[in-house]
């Protein structure tokens, strides 16, 4: 299956399947995102499964709004791989801070 986005204002719905395959969709849409948008939600409820470019690619993102003090929210229950890598990497940071 392939990855559709859709738009309105500053909310994204994603569909499918997010992969090394498509990337390109997912990074012609969001690349310098945050130079138009200070606040970008993304829905990816419809998100049947991602590889690990996919969830590189949402992480990078994330960085980037970190960085440039953007708002993201990533919401819907659309893809365990991607909410066990940000579970994974926040237990890590706690972990080191706790241990700081």
């Amino acid at each position: 299956m392939e990855l559709k986005i859709t738009s309105y204002n500053s909310f994204f719905k994603m569909k499918g399947i997010l992969n090394k395959a498509n990337l390109s969709v997912f990074e012609n849409e969001f690349t310098n995102i945050f130079d138009k948008l200070d606040k970008l939600t993304i829905s990816i409820e419809n998100i049947e499964w991602m590889d690990k470019q996919g969830v590189e690619a949402l992480a990078a993102l994330h960085n980037e709004s970190i960085i440039k003090n953007k708002e993201l929210s990533i919401i819907g229950m659309g893809c365990k791989e991607l909410y066990e890598h940000f579970r994974t990497d926040m237990s890590t940071k706690i972990t080191a801070e706790t241990a700081a």
